[in-house]
């Protein structure tokens, strides 16, 4: 099968992209014309959690908007800084779940491989932005250790690709992990997890749909999707690409406050991933983590929001609401 790769109407690759991400407060404040008073605040935030996002990104925000949903996700603020009880760095208790360098088991008959520590953006809600990325970096060897403890337990049935952002990973690496996988039996699922395809779908290149088809099972591809705004026509046409070889595409939405907290915006964004060829999965409570407590939305509005979601939306756009609880074998519905 032939490919129309995003790349070939860009005049950048996503390898280009990511070295040229935005990286200051004063060149988003520039690009944006917001007020410069604010940038001290954002570079005290941003030595916890470093500013990091594409271009392409930014041009989908509205520039003056300092409540942007988009800038929202990505500008460091003041209220990172602020100590809130019930916040941790390890909200989900990860590092007890880390057997070996990139490897996570907390879930039954699943596992998640940390394929790279790296984003092509940095989302200010993340709750890994405090893992031992340092120590989940394994060379060749440490993955065949991995790869093993996978081999030998035959209740895994599915891997996820993690991170980090697996797709900032090379191809060569992807597919070779890929490979390596799809030779163990008792494997019948790959997922992805990723928000590439939403802020670089240029990542999106022929390379990438290759190994993404090429195993003897059926690939799914989580995007993370927030609001309907990020879902511009150049992702469209990523997306569309990742149908077209086969894929099954799925989004996981995380509710945050100022971003999606409204019947409007959650619905548009159902409405709007439908469009793209993508089934809305999750709608995440805010894991939490140190630093992102002024993104929490109440359990208790998150309920009604969902309910009304229910009365407005055919059923197969209405995400499941969720909340993730360490030691939890899997995600937890909120009803």
């Amino acid at each position: 099968m032939i490919h129309r790769t995003v790349a070939t109407w860009q005049t950048e690759t996503w390898q280009e992209a990511l070295k040229n991400v935005i990286r200051t407060p004063e060149e988003l404040f520039s690009l944006l014309k917001l007020d410069p008073a604010l940038i001290p605040a954002a570079h005290l935030a941003g030595r916890d959690f470093a500013l990091r996002v594409p271009r392409e990104f930014v041009r989908r925000m509205e520039p003056g908007n300092l409540n942007d949903p988009l800038l929202r996700q990505v500008l460091p603020i003041g209220d990172e800084l602020l100590a809130t009880p019930g916040y941790s760095h390890d909200p989900l208790d990860e590092n007890a779940a880390n057997p070996h360098p990139g490897l996570v088991h907390k879930y039954q008959g699943r596992v998640l491989l940390v394929v790279t520590g790296s984003c092509a953006i940095n989302c200010r809600y993340c709750f890994r932005r405090h893992f031992p990325y340092a120590d989940n970096r394994p060379s060749r060897a440490q993955w065949q250790q991995a790869l093993d403890y996978i081999r030998h337990d035959s209740s895994i049935h599915e891997v996820i690709f993690s991170g980090g952002d697996p797709l900032n990973a090379p191809d060569a690496t992807l597919a070779w992990l890929t490979d390596e996988i799809s030779q163990i039996d008792h494997i019948t699922r790959l997922r992805v997890h990723s928000r590439l395809p939403v802020v670089l779908p240029s990542r999106v290149t022929d390379q990438c749909l290759d190994w993404l088809a090429r195993p003897r099972f059926a690939n799914t591809l989580v995007i993370h999707a927030n609001h309907a705004q990020e879902l511009d026509a150049s992702v469209e046409r990523a997306l569309i690409q990742l149908r077209e070889a086969g894929v099954t595409l799925l989004n996981q939405t995380v509710l945050l406050k100022g971003v999606n907290d409204s019947v409007t915006a959650l619905s548009q964004l159902s409405e709007r991933l439908f469009a793209c060829g993508v089934l809305p999965y999750y709608l995440h409570l805010l894991d939490k983590v140190a630093g992102a407590a002024h993104f929490d939305v109440p359990e208790q509005q998150a309920r009604q929001l969902h309910q009304a979601l229910l009365h407005s939306l055919s059923g197969y756009l209405v995400p499941k609401l969720v909340r993730e609880i360490p030691g939890e074998p899997s995600k937890t519905p909120v009803i």
